[in-house]
């Protein structure tokens, strides 16, 4: 393993755990600083970035895809930020761009694309972290089942594509009760006490959400195996093509840089 791909792989590692110790944040240290919470999230998406950049994963071609399907999404939640249920349109352009990139690049368009959304809906609070991250997390889940080759998609790549839509759906959710439920400390039979023992925690939490989040969480998923069904295919085709545009473009640099090193060298 090269130093750069080994400095790339510590830095995911330790984004990961940084998003886990969030997440468990409310259980140790329920009154901490909302501030200090969103800064955290907000340098270690920006850590990430930065690390895709200097390892360059991440040409000036990627970034600005990025860019363009942050804001495509940040504008279909702008008019549509709830939806039925909990169903919501953004999480179809992270679930395509993860099964056609991967995982990191899958991680940093859902986290830009709830960061983007959050701007422009006025939706920056305390929930602002776990959604980055969550979000994150379904376009890395997509990314572990990335196609490979160059093929056109077909429908098993939809269907494939569909189920992983439908478990993120439930999985956002689910992520995002762990820390919304620390909030109903008082709730009987379903709130969460400092303290108490973890069989117990679990039987609150899964009486939590079954009363609180299923039904919802259902509109998420099924919205999001829908959309596949219905858009994934021309969406899929349209990522794979600037994919394999753009490593086109970096395989004929190398060539260019290892047949001709002046070429390509600055003036």
């Amino acid at each position: 393993m090269t130093s750069r791909r080994m400095f790339t792989t510590v830095g995911w590692t330790l984004a990961t755990g940084i998003g886990v110790i969030l997440f468990s944040w409310p259980f140790f240290a329920p009154d901490a600083s909302v501030a200090a919470v969103i800064a955290l999230a907000l340098g270690t998406f920006c850590a990430l970035l930065l690390i895709e950049l200097g390892s360059r994963s991440l040409d000036v071609r990627a970034f600005a895809l990025l860019a363009a399907l942050a804001s495509i999404d940040a504008g279909a939640r702008a008019l549509l930020v709830t939806g039925i249920g909990g169903f919501s349109p953004i999480f179809l352009l992270i679930l395509c761009a993860g099964y056609v990139f991967g995982t990191r690049y899958g991680f940093l368009v859902g986290a830009s694309s709830l960061l983007v959304s959050a701007v422009v809906t006025g939706g920056i609070g305390p929930w602002l972290p776990y959604q980055l991250f969550a979000a994150g997390w379904v376009g890395a889940f997509a990314g572990v089942f990335a196609r490979r080759g160059d093929h056109k998609p077909g429908w098993m790549d939809i269907a494939s594509l569909a189920g992983i839509g439908l478990i993120a759906g439930y999985g956002y959710g689910i992520a995002m009760d762990i820390w919304d439920w620390t909030y109903y400390q008082a709730a009987p039979g379903l709130g969460f006490h400092a303290g108490m023992p973890l069989t117990l925690a679990l039987h609150h939490f899964v009486r939590f959400y079954l009363t609180t989040s299923v039904v919802w969480d259902s509109f998420r998923a099924g919205g999001n195996a829908l959309l596949v069904i219905v858009l994934g295919t021309p969406i899929l085709i349209a990522l794979g093509r600037l994919k394999a545009q753009m490593s086109a473009r970096v395989n004929r640099v190398s060539e260019e840089v290892t047949t001709h090193p002046r070429a390509v060298s600055p003036s």
